[in-house]
């Protein structure tokens, strides 16, 4: 119990200094707004995270959830920033959308959420990136450098194939991977987080060998901060 109290203290502590960081912008009663939006959505996204599981998701959420606080705190301008990165992910990456490589959404909050498959990411039961899938990140990279008001959290998944732990270290390497390279190729490492999260949250049946390829995936999420669509 101890042990769990210690991890959420330390999640709270970030979500209180992410809701400080809201507060520097321009004028004020934007700065209020997007204060008190980044807190109580980071507070929210932790709870929320912390509640799921104990292995990661507790930040990952703190940093969707108060990152999107403060872009809602902000106004309208974030939606109009995410729309022009969205459109400019889709024309880039209309080739491998038509291969069904990559699958771009947009979700709630204005954040976008670019999802990998396996057959252009990685080999099965490995953590080094394909050279295809190299010219991709090589787009996805150049974009998120010219869109640096955004984080990024880089989450990997694996199908039930092997125990769960190694599951979950592999998961792990690969989004380490991708960040890395993403960091490589111009993208500040202050903006980037990474999580794995092995076999836990499957989006097809394990038992198909269909399904097992659907679940080996990285997901990408976009998440505007609270600068986004100010100039």
């Amino acid at each position: 119990m101890k042990r769990k109290l210690q991890i959420f203290s330390i999640v709270l502590c970030f979500v209180v200094s992410l809701a400080g960081c809201a507060t520097n912008t321009t004028h004020q009663n934007t700065k209020k707004g997007a204060g008190i939006g980044a807190l109580v959505g980071a507070v929210s996204g932790a709870i929320i995270g912390y509640q799921n599981d104990h292995s990661g998701g507790a930040l990952r959420g703190a940093l969707i959830g108060g990152a999107a606080g403060g872009a809602l705190g902000a106004g309208a301008g974030a939606g109009a920033y995410m729309d022009k990165q969205q459109t400019e992910f889709e024309q880039q990456l209309a080739s491998e959308q038509a291969q069904h490589q990559i699958e771009i959404e947009r979700q709630q909050n204005e954040i976008l959420k670019l999802t990998m498959s396996s057959e252009v990411s990685f080999d099965f039961n490995s953590a080094q990136i394909k050279s295809t899938f190299q010219s991709p990140l090589n787009k996805i990279a150049d974009i998120m450098s010219r869109y640096p008001q955004t984080q990024i959290v880089v989450v990997g998944h694996t199908d039930n194939v092997g125990s769960d732990q190694y599951n979950l270290d592999l998961s792990l390497r690969r989004a380490n991977a991708v960040a890395d390279y993403l960091v490589m190729r111009g993208v500040e490492t202050s903006r980037m987080g990474t999580e794995g999260r092995g076999e836990m949250e499957p989006i097809a049946s394990n038992e198909t060998v269909t399904g097992r390829a659907q679940n080996r995936r990285v997901e990408i999420f976009v998440v505007p901060n609270q600068n986004a669509g100010q100039y």
